[in-house]
């Protein structure tokens, strides 16, 4: 074990099955903090355990295990873990009764943060806090509603399933994704309305943050009539907004450093600066492992943030996979997932 007293900002991922000795490398580097792992990664339960396992024994204090989770299209484990619903299908399926489609985010949440913490995993990124307008595809059946207040009312049930399992969550994608179509995986969004009308899409986030969110990640968005940066890289909302107005004091993760859409800010090392610079704690660099390695080089002396990243991890869970299936809060949110499904 690689005995470092603090975590870095970095979260990467790792190229397969079982580390390589590339992969050990870059993970025993001070500025690396965490780790977020993909369905690349996942054969099968024992394996993940193990690999879990061998990452966490690489540092002391080991570094952060997450991943997306949210469910629907996005849900990175699938083999041996329960399938789980788009966000958008649980009010659907109570047609539209807010109560009951609560009752089923917070299980939803407390399934999949539980079935999480049998395997180690730490922090999933989620809920999407984004509201469904209708026009964005890459959010779309994310969302967990249409309103502000469907949002707020259900990922916040949502939040309090997984706090339960022991889990933070983290709210995307800060100030609001909904009202673009395009992606920023592979385009540069650009969301021309004005401040008072994206006030709404923040109500979630508000919501979330009065009763103590854990993290949250902005948008790889320009939103011009507030602030020329894309949101991931601009004080105005990080800082002024966020931190200031919001009171936000949880931690802020970058969007992946490797999107399309962040290309306007130079090479992967000055993204990296700049995301650190406009209130980023921690930034996340994917599916490149050149960006990876130009990130780690161009930070020399990097900001620590082990304060806040600890905080992040889970909670002591003393269930493995067979208890966690004796347990009848489990059967139970199973059965609901799987008619919400049908």
């Amino acid at each position: 074990m690689n005995a470092n007293p603090t975590l870095g900002p970095v979260i990467l991922d790792i190229i397969g099955l079982e580390l390589t000795p590339d992969d050990i490398q870059r993970l025993q580097h001070p500025a690396v903090g965490g780790v977020i792992l993909f369905t690349r990664n996942y054969a099968s339960y024992d394996q993940i355990q193990r690999l879990i396992q061998q990452i966490r024994a690489l540092r002391d204090p080991p570094l952060l295990i997450t991943i997306d989770q949210e469910g629907g299209r996005v849900q990175r484990f699938r083999q041996a873990f329960t399938r789980l619903p788009a966000a958008a299908k649980i009010l659907r399926h109570y047609h539209q009764n807010r109560s009951q489609a609560q009752a089923a985010c917070r299980e939803t949440g407390w399934l999949m943060a539980a079935e999480l913490r049998c395997v180690g995993v730490d922090l999933s990124f989620a809920p999407v806090l984004d509201i469904d307008y209708g026009v964005s595809q890459v959010i779309g059946d994310r969302a967990f509603g249409q309103t502000p207040q469907q949002v707020s009312e259900l990922a916040h049930a949502w939040m309090l399933g997984a706090r339960q399992a022991g889990m933070a969550s983290v709210g995307k994608h800060f100030p609001g994704h909904g009202a673009v179509a395009a992606d920023s995986h592979t385009d540069q969004p650009i969301d021309e309305r004005e401040l008072a009308t994206i006030l709404l899409d923040i109500q979630p986030f508000q919501y979330l943050i009065n009763d103590g969110l854990d993290a949250i990640m902005p948008a790889h968005i320009v939103y011009p009539q507030c602030d020329a940066q894309l949101a991931g890289f601009s004080p105005f909302w990080l800082q002024t907004l966020l931190r200031r107005q919001l009171g936000f004091q949880g931690v802020i993760f970058s969007d992946d450093l490797n999107m399309d859409a962040t290309i306007t800010e130079g090479d992967h090392g000055a993204r990296a600066k700049a995301a650190l610079q406009a209130g980023c704690d921690s930034i996340l660099v994917c599916n490149n492992p050149n960006a990876a390695d130009q990130i780690l080089d161009s930070l020399d002396n990097p900001p620590i943030s082990h304060a806040k990243l600890t905080r992040l991890y889970a909670h002591p869970w003393s269930l493995n996979r067979a208890q966690l299936e004796a347990h009848p809060r489990w059967r139970r949110a199973v059965d609901l997932v799987e008619k919400i499904l049908q």
